[in-house]
């Protein structure tokens, strides 16, 4: 079905829908990995905003019901370069386009997705539109490209986070009503209990946590210090989501005020938010960095590839690096990739450890997580 991709700055690609009739607009950015679609699809980092894949060959292997990072498709369309009807793959459940088509998600193919990858690169992300029923009119989708409201300023988390808190393990999601109960809410003995704030968080993160022997609790973004502070856990984890993380300043306030009473962790939004509750600032990336093989220098001078996914970064020159120490540096840009602080128990990283697709090289972060809790236990003895 023909169809027309249009961007904010008039430059126009004609297409197919491979999913039928629609409309769909948002943020456009691309992802640079050969696999791993259906967790791009579902990961809530990505909410809203149109995705490009650089691969060309997408829908191979079909979707099945364990790949998820959400309950839903987070994506507000998909842009590849040649679909494949036809998955060849032992764990398929159905088609791609089925499964977009289930959510009513607009999917595009025969379009030049290399093209339109250079030029996000050259001129920096912006604002899409596709249609299938405006194709001989570009020109009104341009102006509709426009009238989306951008990204920066916007609070994406809000409705997005979960409205009650839960229990994640190997079962799912078990639900409470509140958390007046306090630390009488944990039930296991013997592990280390995290209280996840839900900024956004994929499955992986909490499954990766589980099986590193944690107790799970998620709570909502606008969790108050206080009940956290109640709440009595071993560590805080800030968990990876959408957008810029400016507009959180609730959640700012509550890292400022929960510093140094237990051992916090952050990754991709939550290092944002942890980075402006101790004085940074951060700023809008030219094109961001999504996908899994981005090189990341550690502080021992090692290099590593790792799976990524934000669209802002922290300004290294407004990082006190008397009190904080940057420990990751992205080698295509030299953004900030990962810090911890000198006097409290806070570590972060921009990355994503639990690498939904990718290399599985960052996954020693959650060791290192159950050491500074470990460690903090010990000197609070």
């Amino acid at each position: 079905m023909k169809a027309v991709l249009a961007l904010e700055d008039g430059t126009i690609f004609p297409c197919k829908s491979f999913t039928g009739p629609g409309e769909s607009g948002g943020e456009l950015v691309f992802n640079t990995g050969m696999t791993g679609y259906q967790e791009v699809l579902t990961n809530p980092s990505y909410s809203g905003q149109m995705v490009v894949m650089t691969y060309p060959l997408i829908g191979s292997y079909g979707v099945n019901d364990e790949d998820v990072e959400s309950d839903k498709i987070q994506v507000s369309s998909f842009i590849v370069k040649e679909y494949q009807n036809y998955p060849s793959n032992y764990r398929s459940t159905k088609s791609l386009s089925a499964y977009l088509q289930s959510e009513n998600i607009l999917g595009i193919h025969d379009l030049d997705t290399r093209g339109l990858v250079v030029h996000l690169r050259e001129s920096g992300t912006m604002r899409g539109f596709i249609s299938t029923y405006e194709t001989d009119c570009p020109q009104n989708l341009v102006e509709k490209a426009k009238s989306f409201p951008l990204i920066e300023g916007r609070d994406l988390v809000k409705n997005l986070t979960t409205t009650k808190p839960y229990f994640w393990d190997n079962k799912g999601k078990t639900f409470l009503d509140n958390l007046d109960s306090g630390d009488k809410v944990w039930k296991s003995k013997g592990k280390n209990k995290i209280c996840v704030f839900d900024f956004g968080v994929s499955f992986s993160v909490l499954n990766l946590l589980d099986l590193n022997d944690f107790e799970v609790l998620v709570v909502p973004a606008f969790t108050s210090s206080y009940e956290v502070k109640n709440l009595d856990p071993d560590g805080v984890f800030l968990s990876n989501g959408p957008g810029d993380p400016k507009p959180l300043d609730y959640a700012v306030e509550t890292i400022k005020n929960i510093l140094g009473f237990k051992p916090i962790f952050g990754i991709c939004l939550g290092t944002g938010l942890a980075g402006l509750a101790v004085g940074g600032n951060t700023f809008k990336l030219k094109h961001g960095h999504r996908g899994p093989n981005n090189p990341v220098k550690k502080e021992d001078g090692s290099i590593e590839s790792r799976a990524q996914n934000h669209g802002f970064a922290i300004e290294t020159e407004s990082i006190d690096q008397g009190k904080v120490k940057i420990t990751h540096l992205n080698l295509n840009d030299d953004t900030i990739e990962g810090f911890k602080h000198k006097e409290f128990s806070l570590i972060c990283v921009q990355h994503l450890p639990e690498a939904s697709p990718g290399l599985e090289n960052s996954s020693g972060f959650f060791s290192d997580l159950k050491k500074m809790i470990n460690d903090f236990k010990t000197k609070e003895q």
